[in-house]
């Protein structure tokens, strides 16, 4: 189906990819006393304001119990704010809590501004404009349902 061309271009760019997130994440003083699984449900609550454990058990794929441990994790750090819900006072509503929304654009900000120094210091203006134009075909792949 596909030849050997393919799947080592393929394998190049995955590698090259999980290197690029693995140091972003190194770069990030913030971020390193949270897990990656912690920062993307402080990411999921930023997007969406408010959910309930069980939906973002479903969006990380990850058991509730797991869920669990991690929202208890970022509550004692007091990043989240849990609500009743108002239709159902058996469901807890999840939220980023103002010091939550400060610690995920801090460490945000930490990252966009070293993979924006390691761009200027190493990229020539052709290398800088040829990744400006792969931006969307990524995101095409990030989107990907096979």
């Amino acid at each position: 189906m596909f030849d050997e061309k393919d799947i080592e271009f393929a394998s190049s760019l995955r590698i090259a990819l999980t290197r690029l997130i693995k140091k972003l994440r190194k770069e990030s003083p913030t971020g390193l006393q949270l897990s990656l699984t912690e920062r993307s449900t402080m990411s999921l609550l930023y997007q969406h304001k408010a959910l309930l454990p069980s939906e973002l058990a479903g969006m990380e794929m990850i058991t509730n119990q797991s869920m669990s441990q991690v929202l208890n994790h970022l509550f004692d750090l007091g990043y989240i704010t849990r609500t009743a819900s108002e239709s159902d006072k058996r469901k807890i509503n999840i939220s980023l809590s103002a010091d939550g929304e400060e610690v995920l654009l801090q460490f945000r900000h930490e990252r966009d501004e070293w993979l924006a120094k390691a761009i200027a210091d190493t990229f020539t203006p052709e290398e800088k404009e040829l990744v400006v134009k792969l931006i969307g075909p990524l995101n095409k792949l990030v989107d990907y349902k096979s």
